[in-house]
């Protein structure tokens, strides 16, 4: 008879209470409760985006084919003109491919990022194009052309660039309802559409496809399903749309941002096969984009914001693990404009505005804080880094007046060390531990400042500036050769994230929402979290960074802004102080990347 520890390689643990240190899905017995528990993480009901990384062209009215991981992207507009340039995405960069034989926008496609159909738009010498190409991996070769020339078709839903399906669009006049089918060499009208229309998004494949929303003309929220040989009306979009996102199965699709007069939108639905519900919102309005992939792992490519836009988004459907913040121990005094370093059982608080100024410092030991020796300068906005409580380094800041003194935190006090070359404060986008060290950007008054200097344990030196001046952003990383510059203001608020590596800055993946004054982890440069903030309100979004985009997950549970940030990745991280919507606070909260349940095992 098979026994627990033959299966699992280990005994049932007896322990009174919940097991500490305990793996997912393991069983122990409460004996307090006289209960057998095990252990399961918490995932999410609704899926997210998180910024993928741009095409090389900004282009809208393209068309896209293939996987979250593996798509392509042509034609298009810039505008003007149309283009024929294809991209493939290998999940995280966009490389330039080989073009289309004809440069067209309002295209439609379907297939693979290897094997794809390109269908109809519009070109220079034809408004309503017949033309037809097949993609196999290399090279766009022309075939057989649809029966009626259109552009703006619902999606031409497809496995492969053997079979694809085309249906509504505009023809000369007004929309159309009708649809031809793709055999691998030739077009054959099949049934109409119920309703004509433009515009539509599409998902599915040539044998069960949905035409979701479109122009009919007016925004429509109709959606029909195609079983292989007939359209049939189904559940309405809850928001009428054109020009959508879409993609998915006939059964499980999504239909994303897209046209809703006078502007884009964000709104996202999701279908189940008989309803679409409103789901997690896009982070940038747009329409007359391509997409690609299913409702686990779905891309939002380019389109218009309403300028042609290069940015690509990432959907991850439901069940990713559930980050979740808790109560941790309150600082001994409330305020804003303070720093913090450090980890989240080993941080640091210092400086910020009571008010009125202080120079008080704190260290937490992971449960409750401790007041220590305070700064020499009292100040406010100030930078910091360091890696525990016993070593950090405060960078610069304001007391009001702008300040350029650096201090050096050896576990019991601060000592003045070498002042930055330009003083500044907004300086928390500082990155780094106490003995290798970046500070950048800032407010230089007047003004906001792209400067970057280098702390090698005993002096500052310039380096390469920022790709963009900013102030009151956030900052993370390991040393003065790795490093990350996350918005922040320039005046207005900015999104742009950059990369450091030591001598010059890159700019990498947006957030998904811009603003500034926020929190971070600050020792990982390839696995941080942001969190609260300006957007121009008090926000308690947290943003994730995996090296290369930025999800949104689990928000604060309060928001709030001018606070101090510690962690030493986004699975552990410490949200201290701040301003939140009651008032300035001494409240933290500790981050951990999956939260978990328990549950009792029935023995009935």
């Amino acid at each position: 008879m098979a026994t627990y520890k033959g299966i699992n390689g280990t005994s049932v643990v007896n322990y009174p209470g919940d097991l500490p240190s305990v793996l997912d899905g393991q069983v122990w017995y409460d004996s307090t409760n006289a209960d057998f528990k095990f252990q399961y993480p918490n995932v999410t009901a609704a899926g997210a985006w998180r910024t993928g990384g741009s095409l090389n062209t900004a282009r809208d009215s393209l068309a896209g084919a293939g996987t979250q991981t593996a798509a392509l992207a042509f034609g298009g507009s810039q505008p003007p003109p149309n283009t024929a340039l294809t991209e493939k995405y290998n999940g995280t960069t966009w490389t330039e491919v080989n073009d289309l034989t004809t440069a067209r926008a309002y295209i439609t496609g379907s297939g693979t990022q290897t094997s794809a159909i390109a269908a109809g738009g519009s070109s220079p010498g034809s408004t309503y194009e017949t033309k037809t190409e097949s993609y196999n991996g290399t090279n766009w070769t022309e075939v057989a052309n649809l029966n009626t020339g259109r552009y703006n078709t619902g999606g031409a839903a497809g496995t492969d660039n053997t079979a694809a399906l085309v249906f509504g669009g505009y023809i000369p006049g007004n929309e159309t309802v009708n649809t031809e089918l793709w055999n691998g060499s030739a077009w054959t009208e099949v049934a109409n559409l119920n309703t004509e229309r433009g515009y539509n998004a599409g998902a599915g494949i040539q044998t069960a496809a949905l035409s979701i929303g479109g122009d009919a003309p007016g925004n429509t929220a109709i959606v029909e399903s195609w079983n292989g040989s007939a359209w049939t009306e189904v559940g309405d979009l809850n928001t009428a749309r054109a020009s959508a996102f879409g993609f998915g199965t006939q059964t499980s699709a999504l239909a994303a941002g897209g046209n809703n007069p006078p502007s884009r939108t964000v709104i996202t639905e999701e279908w189940n096969g008989t309803s679409w519900s409103e789901t997690t919102d896009m982070s940038t309005a747009r329409g007359f984009g391509g997409s690609a992939g299913t409702t686990s792992a779905g891309l939002a490519i380019g389109g218009s914001a309403p300028a042609a836009s290069a940015a690509t988004e990432e959907w991850l459907g439901p069940g990713q693990p559930v980050g979740a913040w808790s109560t941790g121990g309150s600082m001994n005094t409330a305020r804003d404009f303070l720093a913090g370093t450090g980890t989240q059982t080993s941080a640091l608080a210092f400086g910020g505005l009571t008010p009125p100024l202080t120079g008080k410092t704190e260290s937490y030991d992971g449960t409750s804080w401790t007041e220590v020796a305070d700064l020499n300068t009292i100040r406010q906005d100030l930078g910091s880094a360091g890696a525990s409580n016993t070593s950090a380094l405060a960078i610069g800041g304001g007391n009001p007046g702008i300040v350029s003194a650096v201090e050096l935190w050896g576990g019991s006090s601060w000592t003045a060390v070498t002042a930055l070359n330009t003083t500044r404060r907004g300086t928390e986008q500082s990155a780094g531990v106490a003995t290798s060290a970046l500070c950048m950007g800032g407010d230089i008054d007047p003004g906001f400042s792209a400067l970057t200097e280098s702390w090698n344990g005993s002096s500052w030196t310039e380096v390469g500036d920022l790709n963009t001046g900013r102030t009151r952003g956030a900052g993370s990383g390991v040393s003065n050769t790795a490093g990350l510059c996350i918005g922040g203001s320039t005046p207005s608020l900015t999104a742009a994230t950059e990369k450091f590596n030591g001598t010059s800055w890159t700019e990498v993946g947006d957030l998904n929402t811009a603003k500034e004054r926020m929190g971070a982890s600050y020792t990982s440069y390839t696995n941080t979290l942001v969190f609260g903030g300006s957007i121009p309100g008090i926000t308690a979004q947290t943003e994730e960074w995996n090296g290369s985009s930025w999800t949104e997950v689990g928000d604060l549970s309060t928001a709030r802004k001018e606070l101090g940030g510690a962690g030493d990745t986004s699975t552990s991280a410490l949200a201290i102080g701040g301003e939140s919507p009651g008032g300035i606070t001494a409240a933290t909260e500790e981050w951990v990347s999956t939260s978990f349940s328990t549950k009792t095992v029935s023995t009935d």
